[in-house]
């Protein structure tokens, strides 16, 4: 599983609970849109294991100099394409994803969790600890190789599923 979170905004710690933690606890990878805030933040994240993660407008400088501002990886038969969106619009955030041959956008900034399919697919897993006023969340993909697609949903610390989507390799579609 590909555990996909964004605006931890933490000082001390990844403010991890319930099923966001079980999730970064099982994944396989975890994808982080940006604003850990704190270097222990992001190294709590990365003794989890892979991380995969772009910094933020509300990174300290110890964080900005250890993760890109935005990067492309591979995941199972995925590409994704990650930054954190305080600098882009919906046309640039499109833009950065065919620029990078990408299947998949994750974005965060807005803490508002939401997949948006199209052109090119969209994902803000929102933010599991500071969600401000939208409710609180992360994503989590499962590749399913029948399909040759990723499954994804979008849960609550409490472990409520409220959405959920499919993301197929841009060459399938």
């Amino acid at each position: 599983m590909l555990a996909v979170l964004s605006d931890t905004h933490g000082r001390e710690d990844a403010r991890l609970s319930g099923r966001t933690e079980e999730a970064v606890e099982g994944a396989s990878a975890i994808v982080h849109a940006g604003d850990f805030t704190t270097a222990a933040v992001l190294e709590e994240f990365e003794s989890y294991g892979r991380v995969h993660g772009v910094s933020g407008n509300s990174d300290a400088p110890e964080v900005r100099e250890r993760v890109p501002s935005d990067r492309v990886l591979e995941w199972r038969g995925l590409r994704i394409a990650v930054v954190h969106g305080h600098e882009h619009t919906d046309t640039a955030l499109s833009m950065f994803g065919r620029q990078s041959n990408a299947d998949l956008v994750v974005v965060g900034h807005s803490h508002e969790p939401a997949f948006r399919d199209g052109e090119m697919a969209v994902l803000n897993p929102g933010s599991h600890a500071d969600p401000r006023w939208h409710r609180p969340a992360h994503a989590e993909l499962e590749w399913d190789e029948d399909a040759g697609a990723a499954r994804g949903r979008l849960v609550e610390p409490s472990g409520e599923v409220f959405d959920r989507f499919t993301v197929e390799p841009r060459s399938v579609r």
